[in-house]
């Protein structure tokens, strides 16, 4: 039996309930004596040619007939007639969109990384008569071209390039593939990397790499940031300098917002507290907040 055919090509269902009428009207014209025996019998081979002749392909297929093993021509979709004995139908040619699932093992990178990548090729049968005439087995083809494909195009990119442009890649495997293919009447629509697996040494190593690049970032940032506020500060003290009223504002803005949270201890140099009179302020805002505290409640009642 042919792989390319299906099972339910080779038992047409309609030829047999043609076959199985015709031979039981027969048997009954032969049980009432109504023929004879020998018209019987060729009233049978003449079942028989007439339901091999009846052939059906479904609508998305093409049957490849063959006549004395010369090639006659496509048949179908729907039904058809061919001469039994003389006509064969050698296969039937899906030309649906069809799905290869390919892997390429511990195949080396162009930077000498072992990976295994797994991907996914979308092809189809655009002219069934070259892929019945130029290859004997156009599915186990696509599968061994895409195989030899998806290796090479590992072993011209680095792993870089693989993690990173997985785009590009399944392109470039696409080109390569329909080229090749072109010639056997079969285009491949598409590729999909669907996943690259490197070691898992490797895959720790990158890990800390990245690690330490996201470290080494972080101080950057941190470098910049330290640089930034320098100039800032240098910028202030050049302006607190030439203006020493903002300077004594500004040191009581800050003693003002360290008081407001209370419970907290906050340190002034003596040399603050004699050059903007910070010592008198700090007082006095403590002896307001301490005469806040002890206010009694005008609603308490006394005893």
């Amino acid at each position: 039996m042919n792989a390319n055919i299906p099972l339910n090509k080779h038992v047409n269902l309609v030829s047999v309930f043609i076959f199985l009428v015709l031979t039981l009207a027969n048997a009954v014209l032969l049980y009432s004596d109504l023929i004879s025996l020998t018209i019987a019998l060729i009233g049978l081979a003449a079942t028989l040619f007439i339901a091999a002749t009846l052939k059906i392909s479904d609508q998305w297929e093409k049957a490849v007939v063959l006549r004395m093993g010369k090639f006659i021509g496509l048949k179908g979709p729907g039904w058809f007639l061919i001469i039994p004995i003389i006509d064969r139908v050698d296969k039937y040619i899906d030309q649906r969109v069809r799905v290869t699932d390919i892997r390429a093992d511990s195949t080396l990178t162009k930077d000498t990384v072992p990976v295994n990548v797994d991907a996914v090729v979308y092809w189809t049968v655009w002219d069934a008569e070259k892929a019945a005439l130029e290859v004997q087995e156009y599915e186990y083809a696509v599968s061994l071209v895409s195989r030899t494909g998806l290796r090479d195009i590992i072993g011209k990119h680095e792993l870089a390039d693989l993690l990173q442009n997985r785009e590009k890649i399944a392109e470039a495997l696409q080109q390569a593939l329909d080229e090749t293919t072109s010639s056997w009447g079969i285009t491949c629509q598409s590729v999909g990397i669907k996943d690259i697996v490197i070691p898992n040494d490797l895959a720790d190593a990158m890990s800390k790499q990245a690690q330490a690049e996201r470290e080494r970032q972080a101080r950057i940032i941190l470098g910049t940031a330290e640089t930034e506020i320098s100039e800032k500060f240098s910028q202030a003290s050049e302006n607190y300098h030439n203006n020493p009223v903002a300077l004594q504002l500004r040191g009581m803005n800050m003693l003002f917002e360290g008081l407001k949270e209370k419970g907290s201890l906050v340190i002034v140099p003596s040399s603050a507290l004699e050059s903007m009179n910070l010592g008198a302020i700090g007082g006095l805002a403590a002896l307001a907040e301490n005469n806040t505290n002890q206010t009694p409640d005008p609603t308490e009642k006394t005893a």
